[in-house]
């Protein structure tokens, strides 16, 4: 599939064909219903030709999920402990819903994957993801202890800003459907609901009195 040089042009063409190709066919139908020859014909190639890029459809899989999960981590990490805390965690949830605007089909493979029972990511979930989950919850919980932010669970403050974000993009059809928003003008809406749920849940409460007192 490569040469001493690395992957011609070609090669990375039809390998990003195909990988988007799956993208589209594993969101919509997840991977049970996904075959290599929707595969094949979505991304205008034969099945052998796929199949001299990618072994089986676990192969291709596995490609997408590995880079999707990178990029599913990196707003997390972005949390800074230097910051602003109620700043920083609103503007978390304001990368988790533009995620959702941008990579829609991204999170519902993501969202299949977890309703199978995560058999190929299950290892990411309880190692990288959860360490990482597990190191940002004790910064909020320092943050709480300083009295910077409310006194929420962490770990399922986390959870609510992924179930009210990543909501948008795994149930895109009925928000549509009961909004019928011309484009995507509902995520600026939605930006601005969730900065101030999130804004009054995460305000501590004797700054919330000072500013209602006001």
């Amino acid at each position: 599939m490569t040469n001493a040089t690395g992957p011609t042009r070609i090669q990375r063409r039809n390998t990003s064909l195909i990988l988007e190709a799956a993208l589209e066919v594993f969101s919509s139908q997840g991977f049970g219903g996904a075959t290599l020859d929707q595969i094949a014909r979505h991304a205008g190639l034969s099945k052998p030709n796929l199949l001299y890029y990618f072994a089986s459809k676990e192969a291709i899989h596995a490609a997408l999920l590995d880079g999707l999960l990178e990029t599913w981590l990196d707003p997390l990490r972005a949390l800074d402990p230097a910051g602003e805390p109620v700043d920083e965690i609103v503007a978390y949830v304001l990368r988790k819903l533009e995620m959702s605007r941008e990579f829609p089909r991204e999170s519902r493979l993501f969202a299949n994957e977890i309703l199978q029972g995560a058999p190929r990511i299950g290892g990411m979930i309880t190692g990288e993801l959860k360490r990482l989950v597990d190191e940002k919850a004790a910064l909020i919980a320092s943050w709480q202890a300083a009295g910077r932010v409310a006194q929420l669970d962490p770990h399922h403050l986390i959870f609510s800003i992924w179930a009210t974000t990543q909501h948008y993009a795994d149930f895109d059809v009925q928000v549509r459907g009961i909004l019928d928003p011309a484009g995507d003008a509902h995520f600026a809406r939605a930006a601005v609901f969730l900065e101030q749920l999130f804004r009054g849940a995460l305000m501590p409460r004797e700054d919330f009195v000072k500013i209602h007192a006001s």
